[in-house]
């Protein structure tokens, strides 16, 4: 009989996560102070409430109600203190929740309201993860956390962001994306910015296949060059279901390729991209063998965690520890650091801990 996953081991097991939104990963709590200080009204100042109206209002289904969730938290991201602040506690929050590598994205051109730079922002991000990750240490819970910079593909500050990024390469930032609505505004807009990463040989992910569908991933692959999609989940749209299901052109050449998939299931299921945790593509998806990695997109938002993500799919598809084992060796395969890099926490902190419990007791 395959013993119960308990939610206790899940927290402990190594993790690692690649689609995490510094602005949707902010504690209520912080919020509340940071818009004391710069005089931003919020909907309630009770932290708990607070939390529970950023869940709501993402469940909403109001693409409005929505929005507004990020402008109360983009709204107290706008000193150099504030993001530093973020930042570090997003790196002891991830770390205490088991993720021993993170790249977690953010927008620098959101960020200026209050005569910031965007070398600035960076700056002030960076400091934040580098002091976030020195505590989690000290602590007994080490992270690596690597920076992405974010441009919103509906503005025009692509190639500027993408020339940051590469400027920072040397320091916490591994990797570029562009975020925003797909509709209307797909990431062959952006083609200029993509064009110049891959001759400075620099890596980058575009959220694509969320909203929009299969010509979103189409154009960010085939024209653009991603190495991962961001969400993607929509590639199951090119796969017809059935005892034997049949992979279409484009979803036959991401798997071929092993173009990893960034999901995120309690925040696809948030958007619509998909009706339920039980009816998320994940599940068809890993049993097909795609490169399929679990994230948690806007921890704020979804009111999620690495550790509850991975637990709605034990609960739900039944996965055991080897499983998890599984999506979580993807991920750090996918990381934008340096193979040695990725292979050396693969190798001494990720197998061995998951080793002990497929050994042992309560192994699946």
């Amino acid at each position: 009989m395959v013993a119960t996953i308990r939610y206790e081991d899940i927290v402990q097991v190594p993790k690692a996560l690649l689609h995490d939104h510094l602005d949707g990963g902010l504690r209520p709590a912080t919020v509340v102070e940071l818009a004391a200080e710069a005089e931003h009204e919020l909907p309630t100042t009770d932290p708990e409430a607070l939390g529970r109206w950023f869940v709501d209002a993402a469940n909403s289904g109001s693409l409005e109600r929505y929005l507004e969730t990020f402008a109360h938290t983009v709204g107290v991201m706008q000193t150099a203190s504030s993001l530093r602040r973020v930042a570090r506690e997003c790196a002891l929050d991830l770390a205490g929740d088991g993720v021993v590598y993170a790249e977690v994205r953010f927008a620098p051109e959101l960020h200026l309201e209050r005569g910031l730079n965007l070398d600035e922002v960076v700056a002030a991000v960076i400091a934040g993860f580098d002091e976030g990750s020195a505590l989690a240490a000290a602590a007994g819970t080490p992270i690596r956390v690597g920076a992405l910079l974010t441009a919103m593909r509906h503005a025009a500050r692509s190639q500027e962001i993408a020339e940051l990024a590469v400027r920072y390469r040397d320091t916490s930032v591994v990797g570029f994306d562009i975020a925003g609505a797909e509709a209307g505004f797909p990431p062959t807009r952006h083609l200029d910015a993509f064009e110049y990463l891959q001759r400075e040989n620099f890596h980058f992910t575009i959220h694509a296949g969320e909203a929009f569908g299969l010509p979103s991933i189409w154009q960010a692959i085939q024209w653009c060059g991603a190495d991962r999609l961001g969400h993607g989940v929509r590639i199951v749209d090119d796969i017809t279901p059935g005892p034997e299901p049949v992979l279409g052109r484009l979803a036959a050449y991401v798997r071929d390729k092993r173009i990893p998939l960034e999901l995120c299931p309690s925040s696809n299921v948030q958007t619509g991209a998909t009706p339920s945790i039980a009816e998320h593509p994940i599940g068809l998806l890993r049993d097909l063998r795609f490169r399929v990695t679990v994230n948690t997109d806007n921890r704020l938002m979804s009111g999620t965690s690495m550790s509850r993500e991975m637990a709605l799919l034990v609960d739900t598809f039944g996965y055991g520890w080897r499983e998890l084992q599984w999506l979580t060796i993807n991920a750090m395969k996918s990381a934008f650091i340096p193979f040695d890099q990725r292979l050396q926490i693969i190798d001494e902190v990720i197998k061995p801990a998951y080793g002990r419990l497929l050994t042992g007791p309560g192994r699946p």
